[in-house]
């Protein structure tokens, strides 16, 4: 294999990568320092820095014959309808879902019918705005939306239904590609941090009930509430202290299903802390003892739900199941939310949220928030 050319290319100050190139166009010297890709990305790596030189250098010398015009016009419709059946192998299934949902409840009445090419910047930005500002959309909600843009004008241009001038103006130029309204003042999406007598109160009120688990490999752990309620009890090491993510549990066409995690890093292991160990081993022991005293009861109650790998187990057999047999989902945790709003005035929601705890930083685990908050546990609203 042979070796790139890592001309021009250095490294920035914050670890990131950059380029730069000088090339004559008709007789025209263009100079050029760039610090992303043609996609708008930060370049991460040397490899990827030097590829995206390359490319942009290419880009440069092309010429309208080596970049035709596209010679079918395609509407959104169509460019939607291919990346359907050719682009989104692999997508998880609740990808799938949303982009379904979002296409079919509000894109294809909008712009099913508009030639891919004849839409500009301006109007979609017009109706991002729309969404947000006048039909009072939430701001993450919209940002879907942004998404779905990005993802039909990325595919029309690799299909070449869309010239390279006209998808850097939506894509790429930070001057005139589509992008996000400016955020209200009034909406928060940053983390929350609860207090001190809050998490008292959280503690307390879970101690003892059916989602204490639940309640703790958040609070400890900062899983996804899919994670949590799809952890079986052989991905838990009580010798070690350590658990395994490595599946989480959806509803697909109605039926309960342990499917693969929601991205490849997703895949960890998680050391506990000495509070949530302690818990794990005392919940194996009561777990012994149900499986003699509740052992007709937990066989009637069972459910057979299809693991990762397509077969059926016992709802028996996941960490969150009641002493009975019963399954618990990820519609367990909506009473707790509902009843902790009405009766502490505590906005809770289970999504990302943990807690730090000095073996978890030794260890440098990896938890599923942006930011870890020494005193409080930090959630996402």
């Amino acid at each position: 294999m042979s070796k790139l050319n890592d001309t021009g290319v250095y490294q920035l100050n914050n670890g990131k990568w950059a380029y730069r190139y000088a090339v004559m166009v008709n007789g025209v010297r263009k100079e050029a320092r760039k610090t992303k890709d043609a996609f708008g990305k930060p370049l991460n790596t040397k490899t990827a820095a030097t590829k995206a030189r390359q490319t942009a250098i290419e880009l440069e010398l092309s010429t309208d014959k080596l970049n035709p015009a596209p010679i079918v016009r395609k509407t959104v419709t169509e460019v939607f309808q291919e990346y359907c059946d050719k682009g989104r192998s692999g997508k998880a299934y609740q990808t799938i879902r949303k982009q379904d949902s979002i296409w079919n409840n509000h894109f294809s009445i909008k712009f099913g019918k508009r030639y891919i090419d004849g839409i500009n910047a301006a109007e979609v930005i017009d109706y991002l705005t729309e969404l947000y500002y006048t039909e009072g959309r939430a701001y993450r909600y919209v940002e879907s939306f942004l998404k779905m843009f990005y993802l039909i004008f990325g595919q029309a241009y690799s299909r070449n239904y869309l010239d390279v001038d006209i998808y850097s103006k939506l894509c790429v130029n930070k001057d005139t590609k589509i992008h996000m309204p400016k955020l209200k003042t009034d909406d928060d999406t940053d983390i929350v941090a609860f207090s001190k007598e809050e998490l008292v109160i959280l503690d307390d009120y879970f101690h003892g009930t059916n989602a204490e688990t639940a309640y703790l490999l958040g609070r400890y752990c900062g899983l996804r509430i899919n994670e949590c309620y799809g952890l079986k009890w052989e991905n838990v090491d009580l010798k070690n202290g350590t658990i395994l993510i490595d599946r989480q549990m959806q509803y697909q066409e109605s039926l309960i299903k342990l499917v693969s995690l929601k991205t490849r890093n997703a895949k960890r292991t998680i050391y506990m802390c000495d509070s949530l160990q302690a818990h794990f081993k005392k919940l194996a022991k009561r777990r012994e003892r149900e499986q003699a005293e509740y052992a007709a009861l937990r066989e009637q109650n069972q459910r057979l739900i299809t693991d990762l790998d397509g077969k059926k187990i016992s709802s028996t057999e996941l960490v969150n199941c009641l002493y009975d047999g019963k399954i618990q989902t990820v519609n367990s945790m909506k009473y707790p939310t509902r009843e902790i709003k009405s009766k502490f005035k505590i906005d809770f929601k289970y999504h990302l949220y943990a807690i730090h705890t000095e073996r978890s930083w030794r260890r440098k685990i990896r938890l599923r928030i942006y930011y870890v908050i020494k005193w409080g546990m930090a959630i996402f609203r």
